[in-house]
């Protein structure tokens, strides 16, 4: 018996707990170690990753610099900030110079991407999603970060003000909700998609008073501290300390940068795990570029973990390598979502 396609998608993103920490319960066979194909994703939580031997390669001569471009969703400063350590051990290792390219939302990396303006970005899976639907499967994604526990997946929360009075999603009928991204998972893609499971309109007026965006997942929990909304919706890890924002995520960068406090907020609401987005390389590089970038990847953990807890914004195992096969379940959500935006206008 064939289930409904809304099902399948449901039942996709539920990573059951005894489910190997290297696979997601949404990857395909393969990635489980079933079926025929025998692959393996490369772990840095496996150990013996080196960073690769300091020098310049051939692929220079195709990539005379590397460009990363930067999501947004935190200021710029701070993102620059966290990456520079990054940017200096790239340059230290490839010996070509190495440049942070910020956007002031998802949709300017994903189009940076498209333009060759960039070599890669970390993004979420759907913008993983857009991008590769966008340039007709011209990125590929190569590796992402494995949580404390070993699982790859985060989730989505709402969350409010602790002295809002607002304590269940009941208590935010007909109020204000402030999305994080139109490109985001976790800030906009999966609580639709979770919230119209259950019978809530997510369009404004229907469910919730009003909503709109926030301009990225810092500025929308910004906007609901400011009261700009009553509720905000952004990411965590969901394992560690909830009050603190979990181990790793949006809320726990913001407390441990000082712009939110343990005790200010309450989360009302948190979606099934989402597989975590992936670092996302063009696919007309070298692939001795690709691979030393794995490389470097695999082994950052170990080898400079300071630099590692900075762009990951928490703790974490490390990176795992990564197959396109894995985020088919946003492709197909993505377009859904945009069927139905066309059917709407």
């Amino acid at each position: 018996m064939l289930l409904p396609r809304r099902a399948l998608l449901g039942a996709a993103l539920l990573a059951p707990a005894l489910a190997p920490a290297w696979a997601p319960a949404w990857a395909p066979a393969w990635a489980r170690g079933q079926g025929g194909d025998a692959w393996r994703p490369r772990r840095s939580a496996e150990g013996g990753h080196t960073l690769p031997e300091p020098g310049r390669r051939a692929w220079a001569e195709a990539v005379p610099q590397i460009r990363v471009g930067l999501m947004g969703g935190e200021n710029e400063a701070d993102r620059l900030a966290r990456f520079d350590g990054l940017r200096t051990l790239l340059e230290e290792t490839f010996r070509v110079p190495v440049r942070l390219m910020p956007a002031s939302d998802y949709a300017g990396v994903q189009q940076a991407l498209g333009a060759r303006q960039i070599e890669y970005a970390a993004l979420g899976a759907s913008a993983y999603a857009g991008t590769w639907i966008d340039t007709n499967g011209g990125v590929q994604p190569i590796a992402t970060i494995e949580g404390e526990d070993g699982s790859t997946s985060y989730i989505s929360v709402i969350v409010v003000r602790a002295d809002s009075g607002i304590n269940d999603l009941e208590g935010l009928r007909g109020r204000s909700l402030a999305w994080a991204d139109p490109n985001s998972a976790s800030g906009y893609l999966i609580p639709r998609f979770e919230l119209r499971r259950a019978g809530i309109g997510v369009e404004a007026g229907q469910y919730f008073g009003r909503t709109g965006f926030g301009g990225g997942h810092e500025q929308a929990v910004v906007a609901m501290l400011q009261r700009q909304y009553d509720a905000a919706v952004t990411w965590g890890s969901g394992t560690g300390d909830a009050a603190r924002g979990f181990s790793r995520g949006n809320l726990r960068a913001m407390v441990e940068k000082g712009m939110l406090r343990a005790g200010e907020f309450r989360i009302i609401w948190q979606s099934r795990p989402i597989q975590n987005g992936p670092l996302t390389m063009r696919t007309d590089l070298p692939a001795e570029f690709r691979e030393d970038i794995m490389r470097f990847y695999l082994a950052l953990p170990g080898a400079r973990p300071e630099v590692f807890r900075q762009i990951a914004r928490g703790e974490g195992l490390g990176f795992r390598e990564v197959r396109h096969e894995e985020y088919q379940l946003f492709i197909d959500m993505r377009r859904e979502e945009a069927a139905a935006r066309r059917r709407r206008a």
